[in-house]
């Protein structure tokens, strides 16, 4: 895992393309890249395969994931897992207590993986997402700065450890 750069940004359009019904452009994507304080843009890859991403954007005391995918011939491998786990450890490191996030009320598989890293729904987006007008749900992970979070964070780690080619 390292920082996204903007020569990274072919496959991370590809992939937001087969993931999101309202993708990203490059333009947002090279605005929040220059935006060099307050924000953490990181890429998985695979050799040189860009397989997932994921964005933060900090506020004092919380981080907020503001687009985290997978390619879909990734799905399930622990990608998404790996990205998560960089992201709680990034908060951590700016000094975030909690983080936040939205995901469609369909997308079932990312709210499973969000549960099991302790965020729980606090709230609605009505129509979120503008092209489908599906609602978003907005979910919290409080107190990640906690004994008893690390602990979760730990397990989850002990879990994926047997993923070598993930943890770089």
């Amino acid at each position: 895992m390292g920082p996204m750069h903007r020569r990274d940004l072919k496959a991370v359009l590809d992939i937001e393309k087969q993931v999101f019904p309202e993708p990203w452009s490059s333009t947002i994507f090279a605005s929040e890249l220059a935006l060099r304080h307050g924000r953490s843009y990181k890429v998985v890859k695979l050799g040189r395969r860009v397989v997932g991403y994921r964005g933060l954007m900090f506020s004092p005391e919380e981080a907020h994931v503001t687009t985290l995918a997978v390619a879909p011939e990734y799905h399930r491998q622990g990608v998404a897992t790996v990205l998560l786990l960089d992201a709680v450890a990034t908060s951590l490191e700016m000094g975030a207590t909690q983080l936040s996030l939205e995901v469609a009320f369909s997308n079932h598989g990312a709210q499973a993986l969000y549960r099991r890293f302790g965020f729980a729904p606090v709230g609605v987006r009505k129509a979120y997402y503008q092209m489908t007008g599906e609602d978003a749900y907005v979910m919290f992970a409080h107190g990640i700065d906690t004994p008893e979070y690390a602990a979760r964070v730990a397990a989850i780690e002990e879990a994926v450890r047997d993923r070598p080619a993930l943890l770089k």
